[in-house]
């Protein structure tokens, strides 16, 4: 199958779930976590986003990313308060902040030949030294959007970070006292471009930062887009599972080519309603939130209708949604 024939099929696949997975519900659903999505993946219209997500996937729970055109921590003090007005109406709350914290590069090491080419959900580039100001301003954000959890990386990836990773740790660790002075979490999420990308370096970051103040995002699917194939369960499998606090979901596939690619939460590599019983028996308890990624469904808008409508099902044979 060529590549735009394996896209044209998920597509196809995928739709015939979508209107049913999508219908206005009368209630919100019930889940042991705090299902949620990432507000940018559906609109940069933010009431446009709050209304698919609580008036049509029935959920009470947002992921805040950008919108606007503006990146959360660039927000004016005017969109602050249109945006917690929206949240209001809707009825929305908010999981967490998902700041780009750490998404530079380590200074010292040679620059990263993984960085952002321009894709930052809005965010200006920034030098290590605005990191600081950069935390400052997503805590103030949390506090005022009514959540404890801030998200963050690990610096754009370098190719051997050995001579600096003692470093970055400490790093993370000072950042996330910070932050726990305040009362809020740092959640690294592994990303793929960056230094903690896949489960077994996620496991190795959390063992050597022992800060009550820093979790894990877990994201199996950027961990399979490094090429740790197995992340469910054998990345899984390593991560300590009282640190893990917020979890995204996407999944990815290899394409007729042998490169990995994006792709609907319910078609890859990650099992995701084995994922879902699997957090569910660990006694997780925090959000999975969609963040889509894929693009096969022709807009951001629809692609993430068709990736929340297997989302949903693989929550649902988890036993972990009703609604």
């Amino acid at each position: 199958m060529s590549a735009s024939s394996r896209r044209s099929f998920l597509y196809r696949s995928a739709i015939a779930m979508t209107a049913l997975a999508t219908q206005p519900w009368r209630a919100a659903a019930q889940s042991p976590f705090k299902v949620s999505v990432i507000n940018d993946e559906i609109s940069g219209d933010f009431d446009h986003a709050c209304h698919v997500v609580a008036e049509e996937f029935g959920l009470r729970w947002i992921e805040l990313r950008s919108m606007w055109g503006k990146n959360m921590i660039d927000l004016s003090s005017d969109q602050i308060a249109e945006a917690q007005k929206i949240l209001a109406k809707y009825s929305l709350q908010v999981t967490d902040i998902a700041s780009p914290l750490f998404k530079t590069d380590w200074p010292g090491a040679p620059r990263s030949q993984y960085g952002s080419k321009g894709d930052m959900h809005a965010a200006a580039e920034a030098t290590f030294k605005q990191q600081d100001a950069i935390l400052e301003k997503s805590i103030a954000l949390a506090k005022t959007f009514k959540t404890n959890k801030v998200r963050c990386f690990d610096f754009w990836r370098i190719d051997d970070v050995t001579p600096f990773r003692a470093a970055i740790d400490e790093k993370l660790r000072s950042a996330a006292d910070s932050a726990g002075k305040k009362d809020i979490l740092l959640v690294l999420e592994n990303e793929f471009e960056c230094n903690t990308a896949t489960g077994r370096e996620a496991a190795r970051t959390l063992n050597a930062v022992q800060s009550p103040h820093l979790a894990l995002n877990w994201d199996p699917g950027n961990a399979v887009m490094r090429g740790e194939l197995d992340a469910f369960p054998a990345g899984w499998d390593l991560l300590p599972k009282n640190r893990i606090h917020h979890c995204h979901c996407k999944n990815a596939v290899k394409n007729d080519a042998g490169k990995i690619e994006w792709a609907p939460v319910d078609k890859g590599y990650i099992d995701w309603g084995a994922q879902f019983r699997a957090l569910k028996q660990a006694g997780y308890r925090d959000a999975v939130s969609l963040e889509t990624h894929w693009h096969g469904g022709g807009t951001p808008e629809q692609s993430t209708r068709i990736s929340w409508a297997g989302m949903k099902k693989a929550l649902m044979d988890a036993g972990a949604f009703q609604g």
